[in-house]
């Protein structure tokens, strides 16, 4: 246990020293450095991503080389970002949203009336839902000081009727799509629960990293639903509505649809659920080396982490040092591990976290991860490998 304090002790030192002068939380633009030491040099990942597929490069775009983060926040032109449809340009002059539908006084705010509401910030790690789902998709997740105001006042003033049970976040990027040989161009939609939406985390966002949402982020609004997957937080955001009935549009019902194999009662069936809630996680970053000592350091997040373990090449878990002294409940959790003396040649590198409530990062053979048959929620295990 003692050892253990002494190596948090190290890693917070040695992170700080790296910094020359760590900025605070509330600096708008970087929190912290990324963990590092002075003068060491990054090792280069064996297992390098393949390039973003042709089919897929207009899709999802900006993906970080994590071995090239230096900061706690992730800068905005650094931000990956997915489409779904196009990535409209929009006026925020003329811009204006509605929030509409089952409510008793519907409204209409304009950028400037939003921003002079109550202001509130949240710092999240914000994962795409696909990420590590594909091999060159490992790298879909960041973190970003959100600032905007809350959502809830905003339906209260509202006045949600009795029988409203559902809130629908139309976004302004639109697309045509086909159901049973009918055509229709519609927007970008996904919905949550009333009790969900009315959650005082989340926030109606207007600027990232102290300045103004980037475009291809949601300009010049978007929802952020901290602890919610990156498809719940609608970019672009132009209409909130709500509705009696549950919403089964493309991203709710027919995509963003993880399907399970479970075994129950000795028989097989199948389950499909609609992505939701982010998942823990975790994986390593960069290994470094400095005057001939290694060190190993990753992030953790999608839940309050409570520790990381780390195993090299097949063997037993060991626990990292987790940096745990900020006070961002929705945001990554820094952890390094000093890896004395390795042999040299390919070593395997894994990494699992557990949050709070016990729950474990599964394993590639977990029945969770060996009986999905889609992409989305990949949280398995991370393995990278290094050669030394």
């Amino acid at each position: 246990m003692e050892c253990e304090k002494m190596r948090r002790r190290e890693f917070l030192v040695q992170g700080s020293a790296a910094a020359a002068g760590v900025a605070l939380l509330n600096n708008p633009l970087l929190a912290r450095a990324f963990p590092t030491r002075p003068g060491e040099e990054v090792i280069s990942w064996a297992d390098q991503p393949p390039p973003v597929p042709p089919a897929a490069s207009e899709v999802v775009k900006d993906l970080p080389r994590w071995e090239d983060l230096d900061s706690w926040l992730t800068p905005n032109n650094r931000f990956f970002n997915v489409a779904h449809y196009d990535r409209p340009a929009i006026d925020a002059n003329t811009w204006s949203l509605d929030v509409t539908g089952l409510v008793r006084r519907p409204q209409s705010f304009a950028l400037d009336e939003l921003k002079k509401l109550p202001r509130k910030e949240v710092v999240f790690t914000l994962e795409c839902a696909g990420n590590h789902g594909f091999p060159w998709f490992p790298t879909g997740v960041g973190t970003a000081k959100w600032v905007g105001t809350p959502l809830a006042p905003i339906l209260d003033r509202a006045q949600v009727l009795d029988r409203g049970i559902e809130v629908v976040f139309f976004g302004s990027d639109a697309g045509e799509e086909v159901v049973r040989d009918i055509k229709m161009r519609q927007n970008f939609a996904r919905s949550m629960s009333l009790a969900d939406a009315m959650s005082p985390e989340n926030l109606l966002a207007y600027e990232m990293n102290g300045a103004p949402l980037p475009a291809v982020n949601g300009f010049p609004l978007r929802l952020i639903a901290p602890g919610w997957y990156g498809i719940a937080n609608v970019k672009w955001l132009k209409r909130i509505e709500v509705r009696d009935t549950r919403y089964m549009g493309r991203f709710m019902a027919r995509d963003y649809v993880t399907i399970r194999e479970e075994e129950r009662g000795g028989q097989k069936i199948w389950v499909e659920s609609s992505v939701g809630r982010a998942l823990v996680k975790s994986a390593a970053a960069r290994v470094t080396r400095q005057n001939g000592r290694y060190r190993i350091v990753g992030m953790a997040w999608g839940a309050p982490i409570a520790r990381v373990e780390v195993r090299i090449d097949g063997g037993g878990w060991v626990p990292a040092a987790i940096d745990q002294s900020d006070n961002a409940p929705y945001a990554w959790k820094p952890w390094s591990f000093d890896w004395p003396n390795p042999a040299g040649g390919e070593h395997a590198i894994t990494s699992r976290a557990i949050d709070a409530a016990g729950n474990v990062q599964p394993a590639p053979d977990d029945p969770r991860i060996a009986g999905k048959h889609t992409y989305w929620e990949s949280n398995a295990q991370v393995v990278r490998r290094v050669r030394i």
